[in-house]
C-alpha cells in the first residue's frame, strides 16, 4: 500500500476528483448501467467515465458485473465499502446547498 501523508490524501485519491463523487452519489440509489451513469452525470466523456469506474473498482468501491449477452450488458454497483461514503456525500450535498443559498442571498 502506498504511504500517505494524511487520511485526507487517501480520501481524495480513492473518492475525489471531478467525477468519482458523482458516480458514487448516483450509485448510492442502486445499480446502474454505463449509459445510465453517463446520462445522469452529464458532461463526462466515455473515456473519463471508464477510467474513473476502473479506479473505483480497483479501490474496492464499485462492483462491475458483465453479463454474457449480445450486446454485452455491464452493471455497476457500490460495494459495502463504497456505501460507507454515503455520510460524506450527504455532508457534501448539504454544504453545497448551504453555499448556493448563501451566494444567492448575497446576490439580492
Amino acid at each position: 500500500m502506498k504511504a500517505y501523508r494524511c487520511a485526507v490524501e487517501v480520501t481524495i485519491e480513492v473518492a475525489g476528483g471531478k467525477w468519482k463523487p458523482l458516480i458514487i452519489h448516483y450509485l448510492l440509489s442502486g445499480t446502474k448501467r454505463f449509459g445510465e451513469l453517463q446520462r445522469l452525470i452529464g458532461g463526462v466523456t466515455q473515456r473519463s467515465l471508464t477510467l474513473q469506474l476502473r479506479e473505483l473498482e480497483s479501490h474496492g468501491m464499485v462492483n462491475r458485473v458483465v453479463y454474457a449477452e449480445v450486446p454485452p450488458r455491464v452493471e455497476y454497483s457500490l460495494t459495502e465499502l463504497g456505501r460507507t461514503l454515503a455520510p460524506t456525500l450527504v455532508a457534501m450535498r448539504e454544504w453545497g446547498e448551504n453555499y448556493m443559498a448563501r451566494r444567492e442571498a448575497e446576490q439580492q
